[in-house]
């Protein structure tokens, strides 16, 4: 069993563009918009600052009230981005039900949008790429069809004409499916979703999904459980998020160079 290794591809990815955005003396902004209280947003957030104050990119993080109100956030959102110096926005996920997401979404100018190419996919070809894993002609599925994982990665394999099956909630017999998988990628959010039960020997299992429990956060796939079957495997920690927080960044240099 092979650990991906995201933390160590990160690094590798902010040294590069800290060497850039030095040699182009570019003047970069990024501001984070939190909205609540959710534990794992707030250290996603924190860490989106480390690097950001590592490679050379100005950081401010906006917190509002999990009880603000669409308008008054609107109103908010709208103030930030007419802020000249800042080049990128982010809004962290999730957000309550309370919110009309995509309304908010639809606020951040494509000029400033950081997410343009998801991270989540990004991060999954880096990693892919990065330890010579070869997708096409795969069997992959999805497991989750949210916003932030599934569905971006759906239109990805889609644009690339990779065949994949997405599985969520409502799918019969998960279990059956997931077995087949040569890649597994699983982002649901759901903790220890992903047992041993539910791979192929020698599968590679991407952890996307994330939660905070008991102090400390926990993935979708059961790490102890399943390394005994997979060929490679993200790590809880160190694997997949080290790798978003530095392609979001990638895209905020790229929206630069645009």
């Amino acid at each position: 069993m092979i650990l991906l290794n995201g933390k160590k591809l990160a690094e590798e990815i902010s040294e590069r563009l800290k060497r850039e955005i030095k040699k182009r003396r570019l003047k970069l902004k990024l501001a984070v918009i939190l909205i609540g209280d959710n534990h794992v947003s707030k250290i996603f957030a924190r860490e989106k600052e480390r690097v950001a104050r590592k490679i050379g990119i100005g950081f401010k993080l906006f917190y509002f009230s999990a009880g603000i109100n669409q308008l008054e956030l609107k109103k908010q959102i709208k103030k930030i981005t007419r802020n000249k110096n800042i080049t990128g926005i982010l809004i962290e996920f999730p957000l309550s039900k309370n919110f009309n997401t995509q309304e908010i979404l639809n606020l951040i100018p494509s000029a400033k949008n950081v997410e343009f190419f998801s991270p989540v996919v990004c991060a999954i070809s880096h990693l892919l790429k990065g330890y010579k894993i070869p997708f096409k002609g795969k069997n992959i599925v999805i497991v989750g069809a949210g916003r932030l994982v599934g569905r971006p990665l759906s239109l990805w394999l889609s644009r690339k004409k990779i065949k994949f099956l997405i599985v969520d909630k409502f799918t019969k017999n998960i279990p059956s499916l997931t077995k087949k998988a040569d890649i597994l990628i699983s982002g649901t959010g759901s903790p220890n979703l992903i047992k041993s039960n539910m791979i192929k020997r020698g599968a590679v299992v991407i952890d996307v999904g994330s939660c905070f429990k008991s102090g400390k956060i926990i993935g979708d796939v059961d790490f102890k459980d399943v390394s005994k079957k997979a060929s490679y495997i993200t790590p809880i920690a160190g694997g997949i998020g080290p790798l978003t927080v530095a392609c979001l960044f990638e895209n905020l240099v790229k929206l630069k160079r645009k």
